[in-house]
């Protein structure tokens, strides 16, 4: 944190500073989560910025509203936004009822989306690469113990995962015993 956030929040007032030292691009932020469990109702958690709370308006939107819950004020210096005043309430619901417009707009295009393809024949998923030529070449090699999953799935080209996906059987396919549902088709 540079010296002039540092100021700035200790010109607002501010008794006790967070900052978290790596990126806040996921959920991983211990001082916000350190912060967020020293707030009582009564106080008023400031930031310098709404981006620098909130990694998206929808995450925002939830703190803020889970702040106002506790009864904690929220104040953004760089927006001049105050949930402790009634402007600031109310431009904090504008906020939000543009989230939700937003949100419902993607669903409805996704919706849209999805019904044209299925009218051009499509059903929206991507193409499987686990083709049967693939899937019996898998079935071929796993009872060998020289062929490894890796070298299996780097010699066909698929993911491991794509392996596990269509071979419910993998472990009784290594062991070389016959999987349960093929030992039924066999009798």
């Amino acid at each position: 944190m540079d010296h002039t956030t540092l100021d700035a929040l200790t010109a607002a007032g501010c008794r006790l500073i967070f900052a978290d030292k790596k990126s806040g691009k996921d959920d991983l932020r211990p001082e916000l989560k350190a912060c967020h469990a020293f707030l009582h109702p009564g106080d008023t958690l400031v930031v310098p910025a709404l981006d620098r709370y909130g990694r998206s308006l929808k995450d925002l939107v939830n703190m803020v509203g889970e702040l106002r819950n506790r009864e904690i004020g929220f104040t953004s210096l760089h927006e001049r936004l105050d949930t402790t005043t009634a402007g600031g309430r109310l431009i904090f619901h504008v906020f939000t009822a543009l989230a939700e417009f937003i949100r419902e707009l993607i669903v409805s295009g996704t919706r849209d989306g999805l019904a044209a393809a299925r009218a051009r024949g499509r059903t929206g998923s991507r193409p499987t690469v686990a083709t049967p030529d693939i899937i019996r070449a898998t079935r071929d090699m796993l009872p060998n113990p020289e062929h490894s999953i890796t070298s299996i799935t780097k010699l066909l080209r698929i993911s491991p995962g794509t392996l596990y996906n269509h071979l419910a059987d993998l472990r009784e396919l290594r062991t070389g015993s016959i999987p349960a549902q093929l030992e039924a088709s066999i009798r």
